[in-house]
């Protein structure tokens, strides 16, 4: 995955969550491709397609949840809101939350 962003970016974060265990590894680890891809449990090698097509569903999930992931960063804390609540009424919350979710709207 990348390092700043969290999205994505290897087979290595498909292969992870195929199967359970160390049941994959490389003969080459300094070049992590899918030809140097080799099975230590037994079970089968996905195809290449497979890997690419499981890497580029979780790419388009990170990616249509951008909206969320910017509105949490820009949500107050839960005390601050609760705070808000109290003094300004939900009304007042509203507006501020509203704001935000405006900003960056579902797709």
């Amino acid at each position: 995955m990348d390092i700043e962003t969290g999205r994505p970016n290897h087979i290595n974060d498909w292969l992870a969550g195929y199967r359970a265990g160390s049941w994959y590894g490389y003969t080459d680890n300094s070049n992590q491709v899918y030809a140097n891809l080799i099975v230590h449990d037994g079970g089968s090698k996905p195809t290449e397609s497979e890997v690419t097509a499981g890497l580029k569903s979780m790419q388009d999930t990170f990616d249509a949840l951008e909206y969320a992931r910017k509105r949490e960063a820009e949500y107050p804390d839960w005390k601050t809101q609760l705070d808000k609540i109290y003094h300004s009424g939900i009304d007042g919350w509203k507006a501020d939350i509203k704001a935000i979710k405006d900003k960056y709207p579902k797709p």
